[in-house]
């Protein structure tokens, strides 16, 4: 299973997608829209979700899929990988943890938090997925840094 955000760096998706073809098996991307949170909670139902931003439309989360799955697609070519995506709603490393449980998935993977100071300060406020998900999880967890040379501060 592999964590998916709009505009998240490459070697994540190249990472998972590389490790399903190699062990032949399906992969499982999740996108966590933080700003929906759930309000119930059923495996044998689908979950209940309210948005925190009564205004914002479902056209909204639908172009994020629309993207995600175009990215998800170009990362897996010509490889033989079969691939869903699934909108999760709530806390990321929660909702992550959940849907990893939920379908057994052998191994979590994650790209490392984005630079700059408003991603820092977002990470200080609710925490690093990465972080959370290595300490609270009972399956491994890949962490995928961004491609940069040995002495750069800045992404290529």
């Amino acid at each position: 299973m592999v964590g998916v955000l709009p505009g998240q760096h490459a070697e994540v998706l190249q990472s998972a997608t590389g490790l399903a073809e190699k062990l032949g098996v399906p992969l499982l991307c999740a996108y966590v829209d933080e700003a929906s949170y759930l309000v119930e909670w059923d495996p044998a139902r689908s979950a209940h979700r309210l948005s925190l931003h009564p205004d914002k439309d479902d056209a909204d989360v639908r172009t994020v899929s629309e993207e995600l799955r175009a990215l998800v697609g170009a990362a897996c070519g010509a490889k033989p990988v079969e691939w869903t995506l699934r909108i999760l709603a709530g806390d990321p490393a929660r909702a992550l943890g959940r849907v990893a449980a939920e379908a057994n998935a052998s191994m979590i993977i994650v790209g490392t938090p984005e630079r700059g100071l408003g991603h820092r300060i977002s990470a200080a406020l609710n925490g690093s997925v990465a972080a959370w998900l290595t300490h609270h999880q009972d399956r491994p967890v890949l962490v995928v840094p961004a491609h940069m040379g040995a002495h750069r501060d800045t992404p290529e």
